[in-house]
């Protein structure tokens, strides 16, 4: 019985701390994609109003999606 007690003690503050991590990642991720949606949704505005070509237009688009999980 002690030494169950003695690897709940161990263990459980790394399983916190992955726990953490992973939300910490999930976070980061979700942070990311929402930048790239903003950076899409701006570089279409350019493009329909005019400020950029469509060979700029593509190329800016496809470096968002390299960047881009979602995109």
């Amino acid at each position: 019985m002690l030494l169950l007690f003695m690897m709940t003690v161990v263990f459980a503050p790394g399983c916190a701390f992955l726990g953490g991590a992973a939300v910490g990642a999930a976070g980061t991720g979700a942070a990311y994609e929402y930048t790239s949606k903003k950076q899409l949704d701006r570089l279409e505005a350019d493009y329909k109003a005019g400020k950029i070509t469509k060979e700029e237009y593509l190329s800016r688009r496809k470096q968002i999606d390299e960047g881009s999980i979602i995109y």
